[in-house]
């Protein structure tokens, strides 16, 4: 991801520069994700390019994950809570 200046790992207050994923909310990762996959299904992009943008959409993809799993836990807990009362 090096080189890697396209706008679908860019945020908009802040241009050429790419987040950390660990940093990104789950709206932020996902909406990301949206824009890679796009950039990708058009095909314009080189090999490096590509590759790039892969690797970036799996990681924004395992971060989603991560949002999702941990807002099943709540999920999971509050249900506890409340049968427990």
């Amino acid at each position: 991801m090096d080189d890697m200046t396209s706008s679908a790992a860019t945020t908009p207050n802040t241009p050429g520069t790419v987040p950390a994923v660990d940093s990104l909310s789950y709206e932020q990762a996902r909406d990301e994700l949206i824009r890679v996959v796009s950039v990708l299904e058009q095909g314009a992009s080189t090999l490096e390019e590509s590759l790039a943008l892969w690797e970036r959409g799996e990681a924004l993809a395992t971060r989603c994950e991560e949002w999702l799993i941990g807002a099943k836990a709540r999920l999971d807990a509050a249900r506890g809570a409340a049968t427990a009362e």
